[in-house]
Order: C-alpha cells, then structure tokens, then sequence
C-alpha cells in the first residue's frame, strides 16, 4: 500500500529555489496569543479592577531596540473586560515583573514593596562595604551573632519539644488538678483572713433569759419590760404586789381623785 502514496515531489533539474518569490513580512509583526493577567490592575478609563489570572486575547509584538543582556522583551495588547479600552504592557525581565504602559495602572502589592526595601538595603550594604574594611567586618561579626542566636534558639526549641514529648496526657491532668486545688485553699485562706479582719473577733451571743414554770403563775405575771443587768425584771416584784392588792371601785372616791364640781365650774 505504500507504493501508492506519493511521500516527495519531482525537481526539475533546471529548479532554481532563488527565482521563488517570497512573501514579505513585517520585521514587528503581531501575533495573537491568548494568556492570563499576570497582575491586579484598574483600568484608567472606566475603573473597573482587572484581577490577575483574568484570561484575554492579546496581541504580541517585539519591543525594537530593548534587550536585557540578550533576552528580547515583548509587548501585549489587549481590551478591558468593561470598556473595550485598549490597554498595552511590557514584560520587565530585569526585575522579574511586568510594566503597565498604557491605559490602565497596577494596583498596590505588599510583598513587592518588601522586596524592594531588601533590595535597597542590600544595595546600601553593598556600597557602604565598597571602600571601608572595617565596615564589612562589622557587617560580617553582625551576621555571625545573628546566625548563633538563631541556632541557640532552635536548639532550646528542639530541647523543649523533647521536654514535652516525655510528658504523658495523665501526668498533665494530675499537675493542673494539684495546681487548682492550691488555688483553692490559697482562696479560702484569703476569705478567712478577710473575715477575721471584718469582724475582729468572735461574735458574743445575746443574753436570753430561762423561764421556769413556777415563775408564771398567770399571763399577766409576764414581764414585758426590759431585764436588768442580772436578767431579773426591776418591777416584777412590785407588779406582783399591786396584783395582789384588792382593787374596790369606792376606793377612788375615798382617796379624793373625784374633781369637785363646784371647781369645775369655775
């Protein structure tokens, strides 16, 4: 079945590729790509937030004339997803990022300002080294004591896991019902000496007087007055005598408490 496909084609022997007219292009042509926004950017005519990992149609070409150390940078071309506002950026290979042209501006991200605060100071450190000895050795000392305080650290971190590693779940339990029972006895000591300090002393109980029955001959033999210092009543001898005492209606009019009347008259 081979032998019935045709695989080449016949050259003639006057066949002179030199004479084939070619087609001519041009030296900035644009191709169509199709990719992802590598950043967060704000279109510049109709505010509207393009966020990275957005997909789009492009348009890439060349940038003539801009090389970093022999890697060619491109520019791409491509409409916001709102306003169909053309808006063009560059690759920047230098820093490992992209540059906004035109049409749109990037939108602030924290970790790239933290890079180049490093970087400045890398570069500080750098130039401040150029020229001074003394200043490298410094820098260099600086960095040894960093680097031991990190190790010690890291050593007392993996002496600590050990510490833990030994100590069992019941172990645990048992140390924090020892430490809340001291706790409460600390509590209850505090509450005495609280108290102790309130009151300052032990209460005196109030004096209560014991009756007999031999004592109460009638109800109207209870005292209801106030007892003197030894518990006795001070007139409950001589309510007693009055009681017994005969109580006639005329003795009232010999004693002479009747008013005269003449007197009341007048």
């Amino acid at each position: 079945m081979g032998e019935r496909k045709v695989l080449n084609k016949y050259y003639s022997p006057n066949f002179d590729p030199a004479k084939i007219l070619c087609r001519q292009q041009s030296k900035n042509q644009h191709i169509k790509v199709r990719m992802m926004l590598p950043m967060s950017i704000r279109c510049g005519t109709c505010g509207n937030y393009i966020y990275k990992g957005t997909k789009f149609n492009s348009r890439k070409e060349d940038v003539i004339g801009e090389t970093y150390l022999g890697i060619q940078i491109f520019r791409f071309y491509f409409k916001s997803t709102k306003c169909s506002a053309e808006i063009t950026f560059k690759t920047d290979p230098q820093n490992s990022d992209y540059i906004i042209e035109s049409g749109a501006t990037k939108n602030f991200e924290p970790w790239r300002a933290e890079d180049e605060v490093i970087d400045e100071e890398k570069k500080k450190r750098n130039a401040e080294e150029m020229g001074d000895a003394m200043k490298s050795l410094e820098n260099r000392t600086l960095d040894s004591k960093r680097e031991m305080d990190i190790l010690a650290a890291l050593d007392e971190m993996k002496s600590m896991k050990s510490r833990h590693a030994t100590v069992s779940v019941d172990a645990m339990l048992e140390a924090l019902q020892r430490s809340n029972q001291v706790k409460e006895r600390k509590l209850e000591e505090e509450d005495e000496a609280l108290i102790k300090a309130v009151f300052k002393g032990p209460r005196k109980p109030a004096f209560i007087r014991r009756i007999d029955a031999k004592d109460i001959d009638d109800e109207e033999d209870f005292p209801m007055f106030p007892f003197d210092k030894e518990g006795t009543s001070a007139d409950h001898s001589k309510r007693r005598k009055v009681s017994e005492e005969p109580c006639n209606p005329t003795d009232s009019l010999t004693n002479g408490t009747v008013l005269d009347s003449s007197n009341s008259k007048g």
